[in-house]
């Protein structure tokens, strides 16, 4: 058995791992597993020591959340940088970074997301906030009705991914969604 006064502290190793087990508690079993005995327990710290990293489950919570969000925003802003169209760029890179593989039901990022907005009131907000954000700053691109519909549906569908709910072709209802954002070329 390793002796703890003698090992190498490694902080951020702690936390990532801290965050993992909370994530994957909450994709498991539910946000309402998510204890901080739980947590602790399996990331194989004291609760002490959870609380050196975290000051209570919401700030744990908060973190995830906002992991994941970044995560999702760069992603999406590596999209858009790759766009050479502007006009429903952010709806192209959202429908691409929603319906991704790797973006399955059970990943972390889209899975966590889904799970800390659907079992939290806080994080349904602090989502909506970023939502609005986004789109507010890409209003002179993405401001049109057809494209906020767009996003809904992407959204859709990742919730019916997530629930493991049979669809169509993935790749057919990506490419739809994908041509939608385009406008309608004029016939000369």
């Amino acid at each position: 058995m390793t002796n703890a006064y003698k090992r190498k502290k490694q902080p951020e190793l702690v936390r990532k791992t801290l965050m993992e087990q909370a994530l994957r508690i909450a994709l498991e079993q539910g946000l309402h597993a998510v204890t901080v005995q739980a947590v602790a327990d399996a990331a194989g710290v004291t609760k002490g020591g959870f609380l050196h990293h975290f000051a209570s489950k919401q700030d744990l919570l908060d973190a995830i959340f906002h992991g994941l969000v970044g995560d999702l925003e760069a992603r999406i802003d590596s999209l858009m940088a790759s766009d050479g169209e502007a006009y429903g760029s952010f709806t192209r890179a959202y429908v691409e970074a929603v319906m991704e593989d790797g973006w399955e039901g059970d990943s972390p990022v889209k899975g966590g997301l889904s799970s800390l907005m659907i079992g939290d009131a806080r994080m349904r907000a602090l989502w909506a906030d970023w939502y609005n954000r986004r789109q507010e700053r890409h209003r002179d691109t993405d401001g049109a009705e057809e494209l906020c519909l767009l996003r809904l549906a992407a959204d859709g569908i990742w919730l019916a991914r997530l629930s493991k709910v049979d669809l169509p072709d993935k790749a057919a209802l990506r490419e739809r969604l994908l041509q939608a954002t385009r406008p309608l070329q004029e016939v000369g």
